[in-house]
């Protein structure tokens, strides 16, 4: 018997509902987070620059408080992400209180280093302490980011393999969860770069010229706290409880707060600062592109000029520099003279005195300095109007670049040249120290031709000033040293640095020189027959300040070079 066929209909296979796309939270957050970190980077890297800057102009020596600087800050980066593991189980209020704490410390950090220079005369530990603190905060923040957006990957790796089942599908999540890491990592720190490239070139460019360390370091915090705060208080929100979304709120108002409170009375605590550190009779000051500079003094009394903290010209006693530095010089032919520096006009004052003078040519850096001695009354009553002389030229240009190309592009010689430089311990005129800057020189100097040379204190830094007898030797010149003292009591004349460290002006014992001529035959060190009547030199002066220099001779120093400089501070 045969069964009749019973056609069952098909049985319904139920399929699941499909599934919505869950967007990774790496990709929700991407672009604010990369953001975020570039701004930051930008800030940290101001803040890293002005500090540098800051630095060399309070202490001196640029090169040795940039290393300073570095490598603190490089291993306070380290110290801060270490430290920061221990704030990965809140890492959302950890990362916008470290932001908080960046944005004051960072913004704050100059008027602070300016204050303790001014009013207590020592900022080296503050400059070490704020090096460090804000190395830690720069150090904390990439792994505390990494731990909120790793956190969201975790979360989001397991919806995805809940959805898709254990085996396969949770090995291939698993390592699309740490290609998404290695991912998150290099977009971190390519954002992080591109950022610290950002701040450098703002630093320079924009913000020192346009407001000024003070305030620019102020702006630059504020632009922090808006951007480390508004990005845990959007972006990463629900990882806040109540509490701690009061408290960054809190936080990021008050860091706001004292910055706009600062930045309103910068100019007042500039001004304070200013007197702490000149004095109250602070007449001039402005900020060149390159200094600070001031003048004090009333207008009938004898003027002081300082260029970046250094009194320049102190104009009890500054003739007795100049005298020495110029008038050695003029024994011989003197119709053509270079000056190297000397933006203040006294050097040209002191070689305009000899009838036999045809031109005199002044290669100095900054204009703003040679503006202001044109037309301050009292420095242009001191330098007796030397650049309204129609025989007086200004070129404004680096003296190596400008040397380099004027020795082949002149067809004329200087009789003389006269190096009226800063002290040689100072970082930026070390080039103009060096063996191939002498070169130079020797290259325009006629065959008889005089080179004198401010080299610092011959008492208080005989290796520096030694060193630059032995580089000028090394360079083809024999030389003639020689000082000069008398300085009026508590003041630093000429171009050295005043100690403000006990609370007085105390600069240098004496300054000295060195007289050079190109062969193997030290020149004499004498005065030229038509030398005007001068105030402090004599022959009898000359070979006493011969003698006093010959005294503090030792051991021979190796010679300064470009790749190798050996002045110190």
């Amino acid at each position: 018997m045969i069964e009749p066929t019973v056609t069952m209909p098909p049985k319904r296979v139920r399929r699941p509902p499909a599934r919505r796309s869950v967007r990774p939270p790496r990709e929700a957050v991407r672009f604010p987070v990369l953001a975020v970190v570039f701004v930051c980077a930008a800030c940290g890297l101001v803040y890293e620059l002005e500090l540098v800057a800051l630095a060399s102009y309070l202490i001196g020596d640029s090169v040795t408080q940039a290393s300073v600087v570095l490598s603190v800050m490089v291993f306070a980066m380290g110290v801060g992400s270490l430290l920061a593991k221990r704030l990965r189980c809140r890492a959302a209020v950890g990362f916008g209180l470290v932001e908080a704490g960046l944005a004051l410390i960072g913004g704050c950090s100059a008027m602070v280093l300016y204050a303790s220079f001014a009013w207590l005369g020592e900022s080296r530990y503050v400059l070490v302490a704020f090096s460090l603190a804000i190395g830690v905060l720069i150090g904390a923040e990439i792994p505390l980011l990494m731990s909120l957006i790793q956190r969201g990957q975790a979360a989001g790796a397991d919806r995805a393999a809940r959805a898709a089942g254990s085996g396969r599908a949770g090995r291939q999540t698993s390592l699309g969860e740490r290609d998404d890491a290695a991912g998150t990592v290099a977009d971190l720190f390519a954002a992080d770069y591109v950022g610290a490239l950002v701040g450098g070139l703002a630093f320079p460019f924009l913000l020192l010229p346009w407001l000024g360390q003070l305030t620019g370091a102020l702006v630059t915090g504020a632009v922090n706290a808006v951007a480390g705060g508004g990005l845990v208080l959007w972006v990463f929100r629900r990882d806040l409880t109540g509490r701690s979304r009061a408290l960054l709120v809190a936080v990021n108002v008050g860091v706001l707060a004292v910055l706009a409170t600062a930045t309103v009375l910068v100019d007042d605590f500039e001004q304070a600062a200013r007197r702490a550190v000149y004095g109250e009779r602070v007449r001039v000051a402005v900020h060149t592109e390159l200094q600070e500079v001031v003048v004090t003094g009333g207008v009938e009394e004898l003027p002081d000029l300082f260029l970046d903290g250094r009194l320049r010209v102190a104009g009890r006693d500054e003739y007795r520099y100049h005298e020495a530095l110029v008038h050695p010089a003029m024994n011989g032919a003197h119709a053509r003279v270079l000056i190297v520096g000397g933006g203040d006009g006294m050097a040209a004052r002191e070689v305009l005195r000899y009838a036999g003078v045809r031109s005199v040519t002044v290669v100095e850096l900054d204009p703003g300095v040679v503006r202001l001695a044109r037309t301050d009354p009292a420095l242009a009553a001191l330098n007796a109007q030397a650049f309204r002389d129609p025989r007086v030229r200004v070129v404004y240009a680096d003296a190596f670049r400008w040397l380099r190309g004027a020795a082949d592009r002149l067809q004329e010689r200087y009789d003389v040249v006269i190096s009226d430089l800063p002290d040689p311990g100072i970082t930026p005129s070390t080039k103009l120290y060096s063996e191939e800057f002498y070169g130079l020189v020797a290259r325009v100097l006629t065959a008889s031709g005089r080179f004198a040379v401010h080299a610092g204190s011959v008492t208080d830094r005989p290796r520096t000033y030694w060193t630059v007898d032995a580089t000028l030797r090394a360079a083809g010149f024999a030389t003639r040293p020689y000082s000069a003292s008398g300085r009026a009591p508590g003041f630093a004349a000429g171009p050295d640095r005043a100690d403000r460290t006990s609370g007085t002006e105390r600069g240098p014992g004496d300054w000295g020189f060195l007289l050079a001529v190109r062969g193997e035959r030290p020149p004499a060190l004498r005065l030229a027959a038509d030398a005007p009547r001068l105030r402090s030199l004599g022959a009898g002066t000359l070979e006493s300040a011969a003698r006093r220099a010959e005294r503090t001779r030792g051991a021979e120093p190796p010679p300064s070079t470009l790749v190798h400089p050996r002045y110190g501070a």
